[in-house]
């Protein structure tokens, strides 16, 4: 079964239920092309999420954690705080509604608004064909990689509003372009990213927010562990793409921090592929 996988100098560590904050200091000392900046990215203890939250708090910003185990929260904060970033972390479901409302009112609490958001977390609850899907694995499916995104979005919207604009980014997958029979309704669900990233570009224009997408190819994580240590499948994959390597999360987490800088304050409604090859013209 693939499981559903992710500066400051001083501060204080609390512990509340389901939540673990560091209270930051104004950070006006931090350096970065994300100086300053609040960062929120779900998905976030381990694999692509943890390499894009390290990044975007190297390059300067506050980052919010979150994932579905108060464990897992705990040991990313407490790793990034020991490399001195800026980071705080709650747990979030994505999938549940007070789950989300809890991330967002914990960000606005801590550092008073949000400039990025980082949708990471996914699900694919079985390995098996698309038609073999039961009706609660779409809703599942669905629920988690598809409607949580902009569901999410439509608290932060405001908030971003308020602070000039902002920067979305959704993380798909190549299973977007290039399907694979294992992965089933998870290839859809990551599909219909590609789809939401375009409607949200063209409604978001106007209110200064820019809303990308990538699409990570084969990374080595637990999340796709059932791919790169099959063997057959890998030799094959490898092959025909060319590739002399496997991906890295650290791939990934460049090109997000990117495309939320100011470099990309012309880029919006642009998917693009982190896999070692393209797919697509």
């Amino acid at each position: 079964m693939l499981q559903a996988v992710a500066r400051v100098h001083g501060g204080l560590l609390r512990f509340g239920i389901g939540v673990s904050v560091r209270r930051s200091s104004s950070g006006t000392h931090q350096r970065g092309v994300l100086s300053n900046k609040v960062a929120v990215v779900t998905g976030s203890t381990y694999g692509i999420g943890f390499a894009i939250a390290r990044r975007l708090a190297q390059d300067g910003a506050h980052v919010v954690i979150s994932s579905r185990k108060q464990q897992n929260v705990d040991q990313a904060v407490a790793t990034l705080r020991e490399e001195g970033l800026s980071v705080m972390g709650t747990v979030c479901h994505v999938g549940k509604a007070e789950d989300r409302t809890k991330l967002v009112n914990t960000t606005l609490e801590n550092y008073g608004g949000v400039d990025f958001l980082v949708c990471n977390a996914a699900v694919n609850p079985p390995v098996g064909s698309t038609i073999g899907a039961s009706d609660q694995v779409w809703n599942k499916i669905l629920e988690v990689n598809v409607k949580s995104p902009a569901l999410l979005l439509g608290l932060l919207l405001p908030h971003m509003e308020k602070r000039g604009g902002g920067s979305v980014v959704l993380v798909s997958s190549i299973a977007a372009y290039s399907p694979l029979v294992e992965l089933g309704a998870y290839n859809v669900s990551k599909t219909a990213l590609l789809g939401l990233t375009k409607a949200l570009a063209v409604e978001l224009t106007l209110r200064d927010i820019r809303v990308n997408c990538i699409a990570p190819g084969v990374i080595k994580t637990e999340f796709s562990k059932i791919l790169h240590t099959n063997e057959t499948f890998w030799t094959q994959f490898k092959n025909k793409h060319q590739l002399k390597r496997i991906g890295q999360p650290e791939d990934c987490a460049g090109i997000v921090s990117f495309l939320c800088s100011p470099d990309a304050s012309y880029i919006t409604g642009e998917n693009i592929l982190v896999a070692g090859f393209s797919p697509r013209l």
